[in-house]
């Protein structure tokens, strides 16, 4: 595990220079949703550099290069689905918020910010350089198994992706809360969804032989993701928006929804 510290160091690093370049680009377009996007896209590539980079005579595995392919799928997935809400909506209500909170000093906090989700994303990267450096031989039945909690992930978070994308076209939805397909089970599928792909990694890393004892430490990925989706980041701050354009169809909503994990709707 030693001998991959420096790597994982780099891989800081880098998302560093990726952050500060997010910055640059939300200051000269006024659209603070670039910065998910750099996130994204930083990430992954950070992801596939702790999965395949050489760092001895040791050839790469196959669990490497299906990390390496898995974690490029979630990145390129995520980060145009956001590039693409970032070029044809207003801000998001997240930044928006900031923005008025912060006033004169956004830009500044603004950069702190994105340096902590700098942080944040190579605290991720861990587990995903623990899963690909797995020195169990081959891929087996529990490699199939992360690779599949992976792929349910992605394929649920884009279709709540979408479903929402088409309510929000609808004029006739003009006002209301989408509650439509998997939003009927879930205030927020996508965070879920989200969520469970970090399932994957821990899966992956998890050596029950005793020769890869820091595979469990790729545990802390779908933890801090689930700390913050819903305690942080991402569900608090879209509740508190929610609540404040549209309280009456909120309320509603709430009262019968699950916050986070799917289950019929109540009523």
């Amino acid at each position: 595990m030693i001998r991959l510290l420096p790597l994982w160091g780099a891989a800081g690093l880098f998302l560093i220079l990726v952050m500060s370049a997010a910055w640059l680009v939300q200051r000269r377009t006024g659209q603070g949703g670039w910065a998910d996007v750099f996130w994204s896209f930083g990430l992954g590539a950070a992801g596939v550099g702790v999965a395949l980079f050489p760092i001895d005579e040791t050839p790469t595995s196959a669990r490497q290069w299906l990390t390496a392919a898995l974690i490029g799928l979630w990145s390129l997935r995520l980060g145009l689905h956001i590039a693409a809400r970032a070029r044809s909506e207003t801000e998001d209500a997240r930044y928006a918020r900031l923005r008025q909170d912060w006033g004169q000093d956004f830009q500044v906090r603004m950069f702190g910010f994105l340096m902590l989700q700098a942080g944040a994303a190579a605290f991720l990267a861990l587990s995903i350089m623990l899963a690909a450096r797995n020195p169990a031989p081959g891929l087996g039945l529990q490699d199939g198994l992360a690779a599949l909690i992976l792929l349910c992930a992605v394929i649920g978070e884009t279709v709540a992706d979408r479903q929402l994308a088409a309510f929000k076209a609808d004029p006739a939805h003009k006002g209301q809360v989408c509650d439509a397909g998997l939003w009927a089970w879930s205030r927020h599928p996508n965070y879920f969804f989200e969520w469970l792909g970090w399932c994957a990694w821990p899966v992956f890393a998890l050596n029950f032989s005793g020769v890869w004892p820091w595979g469990w430490l790729a545990l802390s990925g779908p933890a801090y993701i689930y700390w913050l989706l819903t305690r942080v980041s991402g569900v608090p701050l879209l509740e508190a928006h929610m609540r404040r354009s549209r309280p009456e169809a909120f309320a509603a909503y709430a009262a019968r929804t699950s916050v986070f994990f799917p289950r019929p709707p109540r009523g």
